[in-house]
């Protein structure tokens, strides 16, 4: 093992990728020096991107430079999305208005949102709110209006964002394609990080991000915002493994969804 700067930290970041996440004790006595040299080798690593830094060590960073098809992302995880949906929607009461944007998660957010029989308004831009909400005596449905986009059966971009600046919500449900300390919150699609940016901002009470274990560590091209404007995470206990070892800010509470219930 080289002690050469560069070298090292070569070797590190083939080391992490490898492993998915190292410690600094294990990287000094494997590399032979310091741990305060690991920790400047690991800083550096992280400052161009290439790592996440976490309590004692890093892990891998994962990108997502194009968009996944939506049936495809319904398809994974459908039980941790499920209970997910389940326990940030127990935190929703009689006389909400919730921004609640697109996405796989999302969607079951609002399925169980909508069986809670509560006198709610859902703000969204989720095109497939209308097929589970059209039933409903105690959903009122707001639409983004905006361009429709196929692969994420959503609408977005100005318009949307139009719309949702004449709204002010009590709470946020945002589901992402990325979760990164050091990138916050990305989607590949700009105009999807526009429409989610300008819900957040509008809202006026406690905004909650929902994300299964695969969400967090990833960074994809567009940033929403940063987890410094987000109240609380809720995910699996993998996911929350994860985040507990990552430098998150103090005030995020991680809640773990434990409900469990058999997919459709």
């Amino acid at each position: 093992m080289s002690n050469i700067p560069a070298s090292r930290q070569h070797d590190i970041l083939t080391l992490i990728r490898q492993e998915g996440s190292v410690t600094v004790s294990l990287l000094a006595e494997q590399f032979s020096v310091s741990e305060l040299t690991i920790r400047r080798d690991l800083d550096h690593l992280a400052k161009k991107g290439l790592v996440e830094r976490t309590h004692g060590g890093a892990t891998a960073r994962r990108n997502l430079p194009v968009e996944p098809d939506y049936l495809q992302k319904a398809s994974e995880y459908p039980q941790e999305k499920a209970a997910i949906a389940e326990t940030v929607a127990s935190f929703v009461e009689e006389g909400d208005t919730l921004y609640i944007n697109s996405g796989s998660t999302t969607f079951e957010v609002i399925r169980a949102v909508a069986s809670l029989e509560k006198r709610v308004t859902i703000v969204t831009n989720n095109i497939d709110a209308v097929y589970l909400c059209k039933e409903s005596e105690h959903v009122r449905l707001i639409l983004a209006g905006g361009i429709y986009r196929n692969r994420s059966h959503s609408v977005s971009g100005s318009l949307s964002s139009l719309i949702v600046s004449q709204i002010h919500a009590n709470k946020a449900i945002i589901g992402v394609d990325g979760f990164s300390p050091s990138a916050g919150l990305t989607t590949p699609i700009l105009e999807e990080a526009e429409t989610t940016r300008a819900m957040i901002e509008h809202t006026v009470g406690k905004v909650y991000v929902v994300a299964a274990s695969n969400k967090i560590g990833v960074v994809s091209n567009f940033k929403t915002v940063s987890l410094d404007q987000v109240d609380a995470l809720v995910t699996d206990g993998k996911g929350a493994e994860i985040v507990q070892q990552m430098e998150i800010p103090e005030s995020l509470e991680i809640i773990v969804a434990t409900n469990t219930r058999s997919a459709v």
